[in-house]
């Protein structure tokens, strides 16, 4: 019987042992992989000197998958043909990179992988790791670091190429648009970089925001930004002032016009339209009318005109700064884009706003007979005048706004006309205000410690402008009624004294204007005050 027993019981130790060796993954309740994966070894190994190699095999302590790695691998010096590297899409220990370009001599590269290797089970990531090579006999070790920004906006982009040029007899300005850069690094995720692995010497540094990956300067597509000065190596390895990445406005280019629909011309362009004129040269009859106007946003010159003489096409003189062109703008189209208006409210009007309504075409004439402006609660008339915007096709009605009142606007057919000599149907729109403790309110006090003056822009979290103001001296600025939101505040240092930000441009080496953002978002709620100061240096 004690025999017995003595079986039974190593038969269920076996068992339990057995079952709990058969069991894999991590046990329910366990502590999740928060460890990134660790490379064990290379061949050849981490910092050769001497490379001859056209292959490299990198190992690691767990399975590894790769994730966006053309994007985030950042090659330094760059190298004319991508390598190979494998495996991707499936896990691996092993990552194999085939060099199908030729290595230049007596030179440190860096192969950053950024964050693109993930351990396969739980995502973590193995942050900036790099693989250093030399093919002469010792690694370079210089670095330089530093910070990235916007020169205009307040949030800059995230992965921006950092371009180090060597300063020697063969380097000109020009070199950025031609050749790749000495060293290369990029911001990945964040608005630090490192540049590592570098030579002594004297350097360009500038950032890129750049369209097509290619270490090339293309003012077309990119933002660039240049560190104020050439920085010397090893003493800049610490730069304390951001570079500030800015778009080049290019020089004027006009784009093929065309017709959009009859009476409605279209002209796209590029660069700065400043003193862009457009000036029929065809034979037209004593009724030919035209309206021009810059579509928001856009680079594009809306071109309405109206005539009763009947032409298949009209010749142009399109001029601007240093810019003279003759078009032809051939005219087919027999649809007539009937007028559309739309208010720029839904049922709320802010008592800081002016009620405002958008047209597709710009409007000629406005007749008030057929316009129907009243108080809801007693059907008193209220007092208007109306307003054409000039620059854009906007109508505005002007009127003393009561706290707390619903009012109604009816338009009649035929209240509004628009060149095309088209009309507005019947429409009804119904708004109301609120009370001023809706609202809450800034007081700046603004203090400037510059010899020019200052724009002052409030603007909400998302970037629209509430409102401006253009100040040369110390003051106090009141932003009052503004309905509850998140707001900033930014100042334009306008050197020139243009009233806009100027942007720069590498060429010419003119940086571009000075923007300070004021430090604190503020929460406006209703019946909420901030009283602040901003010290413009």
């Amino acid at each position: 019987m004690k025999h017995f027993i003595r079986l039974l019981f190593f038969v269920v130790i076996i068992i339990f042992l057995t079952s709990n060796c058969a069991r894999k993954g991590r046990p329910d309740g366990g502590k999740k992989d928060s460890l990134a994966p660790l490379m064990v070894t290379a061949n050849p190994p981490y910092k050769s000197i001497h490379f001859k190699s056209n292959k490299i095999k990198i190992y690691f302590d767990e399975y590894i998958t790769l994730k966006e790695v053309t994007q985030q691998l950042v090659i330094s010096p760059p190298l004319k043909y991508n390598p190979t590297i494998t495996p991707q899409g499936t896990a691996s220990k092993l990552i194999t990179i085939n060099i199908t370009d030729t290595l230049k001599e007596q030179t440190t590269y860096t192969f950053n992988f950024g964050n693109s290797i993930q351990d396969n089970n739980e995502g973590n990531k193995l942050e900036r790791f790099k693989y250093v090579f030399s093919t002469g006999n010792f690694i370079d070790s210089l670095q330089t670091k530093g910070t990235v920004k916007d020169a205009f906006l307040q949030e800059p982009k995230k992965n921006i190429s950092i371009l180090l040029y060597k300063i020697d007899s063969t380097f000109t300005d020009s070199i950025v648009y031609r050749k790749k850069p000495s060293y290369v690094t990029n911001t990945v995720d964040s608005t630090l970089f490192d540049l590592s692995n570098i030579k002594k010497g004297i350097y360009l540094l500038l950032a890129l925001e750049d369209a097509y990956n290619d270490y090339l300067f293309n003012p077309k597509e990119d933002k660039i930004g240049v560190y104020p000065r050439h920085i010397k190596l090893p003493e800049d390895s610490i730069l304390k002032t951001p570079i500030a990445l800015y778009k080049e406005v290019p020089p004027f280019k006009l784009t093929r016009p065309k017709e959009l629909n009859k009476g409605h011309l279209i002209f796209g362009f590029e660069g700065d339209p400043k003193g862009l004129k457009i000036e029929t040269i065809s034979n037209i009859s004593e009724d030919y009318k035209n309206i021009s106007k810059f579509e928001t946003d856009k680079d594009t010159l809306n071109y309405w005109h109206f005539s009763n003489i009947k032409r298949d096409s009209l010749i142009f003189k399109v001029s601007a700064k240093n810019f003279v062109d003759t078009v032809t703008v051939f005219l087919r189209s027999k649809k007539i884009d009937s007028l559309k208006i739309n208010p720029t409210i839904s049922r709320i009007l802010n008592l800081r706003d002016t009620l405002l309504f958008l047209s597709n075409n710009p409007i000629t004439k406005i007749d008030t007979s057929k316009i129907k402006f009243i108080t809801k609660k007693d059907s008193s008339r209220v007092s208007y005048t109306t307003k054409i915007d000039k620059k854009q096709n906007k109508i505005a009605f002007l009127f003393d706004k009561k706290h707390n009142t619903r009012y109604q606007l009816s338009l009649y057919p035929k209240a509004l006309t628009d060149i095309v000599k088209t009309h507005n149907d019947s429409l009804n729109y119904l708004f109301s205000t609120k009370a001023p403790e809706d609202y809450g309110s800034i007081i700046l006090d603004m203090q400037r410690n510059t010899t020019v003056p200052v724009i002052i822009e409030l603007l909400t979290k998302k970037g629209k402008i509430v409102q401006r103001f253009y100040v040369d001296k110390n003051t106090l600025l009141n932003f009052n009624l503004l309905k509850p939101d998140n707001y900033i505040i930014r100042a334009i240092i306008d050197a020139n004294g243009n009233h806009k930000w100027d942007t720069g441009n590498y060429l010419r080496k003119e940086k571009p204007e000075k923007v300070i953002y004021h430090p604190e978002v503020f929460k406006i709620k209703a019946n909420w005050h901030f009283n602040e100061q901003f010290v413009i240096q």
